[in-house]
């Protein structure tokens, strides 16, 4: 990752061991992944490229990640079918945008399931339920929720109902 960063910037390694005062052979197997550098050599060699320590020390799958609308995973959920767009995750994160038709529902029966949820009402007109908690929520509006508590949502407008929902679950 610190050559493709070195590059893009137009740094030479001959630069960066000015500014650090590495030898260009350590900074090459630095760069080659054949040593691992100390956290402060780290930091002079972050400071040198202009990013932070904390984005040389993160996983591939820990840095951002873009799906293209067109590119989403498009699954179906529940008894009705509904039409859920995945829009990304991380290790404990994912959110997705479900379209509910009029009618429509993620059951008769509150389900439960580990996580927490965020939801907002992107368009239409739903009905959210969790205990006795009982809501009409229209389109801008937003509720949330303790997912291992039973729950359900259901469209009780005339056109089709978008939501953006976030879910938070610990590993």
């Amino acid at each position: 990752m610190i050559r493709s960063i070195r590059k893009r910037k137009n740094i030479t390694i001959a630069e960066i061991c000015k500014e650090t005062g590495l030898s260009q052979g350590f900074m090459s197997q630095v760069e080659t992944n054949k040593t691992s550098p100390s956290i402060n050599t780290l930091e002079h060699i972050a400071q040198t490229l202009q990013v932070p320590l904390s984005y040389l020390l993160l996983q591939q799958e820990e840095r951002m990640q873009v799906i293209r609308k067109e590119e989403r995973e498009l699954t179906s959920s529940g008894p009705d079918q509904l039409k859920v767009s995945h829009l990304g995750h991380t290790s404990n994160m994912r959110m997705m945008l479900v379209e509910v038709p009029p009618g429509a529902s993620t059951g008769e029966v509150p389900m439960a399931h580990k996580g927490e949820e965020v939801h907002l009402v992107v368009k239409g007109t739903i009905y959210a339920e969790q205990g006795e908690d009982q809501f009409e929520l229209h389109e801008g509006d937003s509720f949330s929720w303790n997912a291992s508590v039973p729950h359900r949502v259901k469209n009780i407008g005339e056109d089709t109902a978008v939501v953006l929902i976030s879910v938070y679950k610990e590993k």
